[in-house]
């Protein structure tokens, strides 16, 4: 169920102090168990990934080994349940702050509602309420009767990083038949911030402008090109669109989805279109 909430989506606020550096954050997407993905390879490579998610003010982390896809015969969920255990107990050894609960990128599959049953595919926090869903790359299928089956157990969808498709950026508004089902959008931060090109930032501002996007998430592997950079993807959000927008996507649905609450969202009169995929703030 989406809650909504009645705040104007660009009321200009005054931001007294960079909230970016005192905000404590719950990254739903985040890559951080070793050996299991294309994430850390090692558990010192997972340690210091963690302790820089610690440095950007994050607090509890859900990580999302792939599932499904190329990861179709590995990364079950007793698997990953087992790795966050041991990641924890390796952060609290070293004094690294940092909560880890269970997840995972799920590729989207036929398979993926039999695979919630038999307990393989693990839905966000181990809650059962909402579900990460990772697109194919290479062509755009229209998810809507998976959502629908999704919806039949009582669980949402969440889509990870659909600024970052190139067959969305070609037909956005998809993604409001999808919102109604409903599902979720998850942006990476550092989309929002340029990392990935001029395009998909376009795109990523396009629809956090027009009232699509629900969270945003590091999507971190690394600390090189997939490092994480929520602070300042928070505070460019607060710069264009104000504090509220920041804190609902950044802050408080983040906490929602680790709670098992519902999602809160602008209402719906204030979405608005894509314009085909021209932003108008980059």
């Amino acid at each position: 169920m989406i809650r909504q909430v009645n705040d104007n989506l660009f009321e200009a606020e005054h931001i007294s102090e960079d909230r970016s550096a005192r905000e404590h954050y719950v990254d739903i997407h985040c890559h951080c168990l070793p050996g299991l993905d294309d994430g850390p390879a090692t558990m010192a490579e997972s340690l210091a990934l963690c302790r820089a998610l610690v440095n950007e003010g994050i607090t509890t982390v859900i990580a999302t080994p792939h599932q499904l896809g190329r990861f179709s015969e590995c990364n079950e969920a007793a698997q990953i349940r087992e790795a966050v255990s041991a990641l924890n107990e390796e952060l609290k050894s070293n004094n690294v702050a940092l909560s880890v609960v269970p997840g995972s990128d799920v590729r989207v599959d036929e398979r993926i509602c039999k695979l919630l049953e038999e307990d393989k595919v693990l839905t966000l926090a181990d809650g059962g309420k909402y579900i990460l869903l990772e697109l194919p790359h290479e062509i755009l299928i229209d998810i809507e009767p998976l959502l629908a089956d999704l919806a039949s157990m009582g669980i949402e969808a969440i889509i990870s990083h659909p600024e970052r498709h190139c067959g969305l950026a070609k037909e956005p508004d998809i993604l409001l038949k999808w919102v109604d089902c409903p599902a979720h959008l998850q942006v990476t931060a550092g989309s929002l911030l340029g990392d990935f090109g001029h395009a998909i930032q376009r795109f990523a501002w396009q629809m956090l402008s027009s009232g699509w996007i629900s969270f945003v998430a590091t999507d971190c592997h690394n600390l090189n090109a997939r490092r994480p950079c929520i602070k300042a993807a928070f505070k460019r959000i607060c710069e264009e669109l104000g504090e509220t927008t920041a804190r609902l996507v950044c802050v408080e649905n983040p906490l929602r989805v680790l709670k098992g609450q519902d999602i809160a969202v602008y209402s719906i009169r204030t979405r608005t279109s894509c314009n085909g995929g021209k932003s108008n703030i980059f």
